[in-house]
């Protein structure tokens, strides 16, 4: 039995993204997700695997996108009016960096993330941020179906536990461990830290 991935057996395996050819896109790092409804385990080390990753954004001119969860109007979760909405203060965005509000898991979604990634004329994505399994997987998924190229950055994204619905927790390393292998086997290269990345 092969472990290769579907990309490696369809033959359409690609490196690590470069930082001179490619768009960070930052997903979620908001306060929620730290003292708010939903705080995450890990976050803290996700967050400074972003922070590492926008240095060495900064450092080689890469544009960086931050993209931003807003809840229904009336919802407590993602208010945009209240205190837990706001980027995380190590990662928040830097003048002239784009801020992408959207509605849906997938980025792309009702907002207009395509058209500033269209505007740089680079065609690979670099993601990180929060929740692994669920915006940063169904931003990257969507990616490939409008044409880029994505890698994610492991240690710059975090999950949660889960509850499977049969009584058992999913603890939040293994979910997001799962989500990783599941992205790495169709949608994208997947690497550790912004170390990784190739100029």
């Amino acid at each position: 039995m092969s472990n290769k991935t579907f990309v490696e057996l369809f033959g359409f395996d690609h490196p690590a993204a470069r930082l001179s050819e490619a768009v960070v896109i930052i997903i979620d790092m908001q306060r929620e997700y730290l003292d708010g409804s939903v705080p995450l385990p890990d976050l803290q080390s996700a967050v400074a695997g972003a922070a590492q990753l926008i240095a060495r954004a900064h450092e080689h001119n890469t544009p960086v996108i931050h993209v931003v969860n807003k809840g229904p109007d009336g919802n407590l979760l993602f208010n945009a009016e209240g205190p837990y909405y706001a980027e995380l203060s190590d990662i928040a965005a830097k003048p002239g960096e784009h801020v992408v509000v959207k509605p849906l898991p997938n980025s792309f979604a009702g907002t207009n993330l395509q058209a500033l990634i269209e505007q740089t004329g680079r065609k690979q994505l670099i993601i990180a941020g929060c929740t692994t399994h669920v915006c940063v997987s169904a931003t990257a998924r969507a990616a490939l179906d409008l044409g880029y190229q994505s890698t994610v950055v492991a240690d710059a994204t975090t999950s949660r536990n889960l509850d499977d619905g049969f009584g058992n927790t999913i603890p939040a390393a293994i979910v997001k461990q799962v989500a990783l292998a599941e992205l790495r086997d169709a949608f994208a290269v997947i690497v550790k830290s912004a170390d990784d990345l190739l100029l």
